[in-house]
């Protein structure tokens, strides 16, 4: 069996070059070739001595994964669904706008959180991608783009890992792909222009602050520990304290003196003016300690196993204006390829669900949420 390259980041391709006898500046030059140009084939990678590219030929390999298909939004977001095997596929969303591309990456085949508004969640939890699997959807993409479009230079300028699956909860595949994306002889990316969306995994935010800090998101959706356990599970293991103080602690580190808390808009359910209220008492914190944040408000993407309603323009207005008056920064997230289902909360793959979690979903489906005062 070769050795998938879009597995390595630039120090294991050194060491795998090292075991062929060969020096690190062709381990640099073999990485280039592969993320900065896309190129698979060894033959075509000229600079490379010829015994080399033999040795590369008989033991190594760099793959795309195999796209079932591809549907383009009439906004020109882009949305693809790879084959990982197994019975199992994800989904991978280009948003372009004016003055950035953002490519939207999964990190699982499914995800065992099981947040009540995200259909992910709703259709089970199969594995963990590797990190070629992470990669090989940037890969694709770039690359694809290019060839597309006719252009030479980088298409993508931001990366967020807001695709299926939880990403800390895959930390050991998730930090050598960000290495990879980070990298100038590969994609060159920023570490503000790199996001990590998380439900609250708190020792594992502790350990990017440590490893790889790039920008964070946190998916919030709730002010208080009882809506919140409803709504984002993961809130029973990590409360809101617990995932505050991480915050706190994650901007020693962060390329971004702000975290990003997503905030998923539903009727009657999270969007009242009390609500806005207690998230701003929330990151107020104990005098001294608010956490420097912004607020991405999202508009609910309806799907109907999910039995909830999204919040009407009006509701999102107002909560909008109370936490501007109070001075933290508030957007509402522009809903992008909503007609090919690429909208936020809507990526749904094909998932063996190997953990039952779409059966637990289903009963907590049946338990209505109940906002509390």
């Amino acid at each position: 069996m070769t050795t998938s390259l879009l597995e390595l980041d630039l120090d294991g391709i050194a060491a795998f070059c090292g075991q062929l006898g060969e020096k690190r500046f062709r381990a640099t030059q073999l990485f280039r070739w592969i993320h900065q140009r896309g190129v698979a084939d060894f033959d075509q990678m000229s600079d490379l001595a010829k015994s080399l590219r033999e040795k590369l030929k008989g033991c190594a390999h760099v793959a795309a994964l195999p796209a079932i298909s591809e549907h383009t939004s009439a906004d020109g977001t882009v949305k693809w669904l790879f084959d990982v095997g197994g019975g199992n596929a994800v989904e991978t969303v280009f948003i372009p706008e004016d003055d950035r591309g953002t490519l939207c990456i999964s990190s699982q085949a499914g995800c065992a959180v099981g947040c009540r508004f995200c259909s992910t969640g709703h259709q089970g939890f199969s594995r963990n991608l590797t990190t070629g699997e992470i990669i090989a959807q940037l890969w694709f993409a770039e690359h694809a783009l290019r060839q597309r479009l006719g252009r030479s230079e980088r298409i993508i300028s931001n990366v967020v890992m807001m695709g299926m699956g939880e990403p800390l909860q895959n930390y050991s595949a998730l930090v050598p792909a960000l290495r990879v994306m980070l990298d100038d002889h590969a994609y060159g990316l920023s570490r503000r222009r790199v996001t990590v969306s998380t439900s609250g995994v708190v020792p594992m935010i502790d350990r990017l602050a440590q490893d790889c800090p790039v920008a964070l998101a946190v998916s919030l959706h709730a002010p208080q520990d009882a809506l919140r356990d409803n709504l984002v599970p993961l809130n029973r293991k990590y409360p809101l304290a617990e995932l505050l103080a991480a915050c706190r602690r994650y901007l020693e580190h962060a390329p971004r003196d702000f975290i990003t808390f997503e905030y998923c808009m539903l009727d009657g359910v999270n969007d009242q003016p009390e609500h806005a209220r207690q998230l701003i008492a929330l990151v107020n914190g104990s005098a001294g300690t608010r956490v420097a944040c912004k607020f991405n408000l999202i508009p609910f993407n309806p799907f109907p196993a999910s039995g909830l309603r999204r919040s009407s323009n009006a509701a999102v207005a107002t909560f909008a204006k109370i936490l501007s008056d109070a001075g933290i920064v508030t957007t509402v997230r522009k809903t992008r390829g909503d007609d090919i289902d690429a909208a936020c909360g809507q990526l749904a793959g094909d998932v063996q669900d190997r953990t039952r979690v779409g059966e637990r979903m289903a009963r907590l489906r049946t338990i209505p949420i109940v906002p509390a005062p």
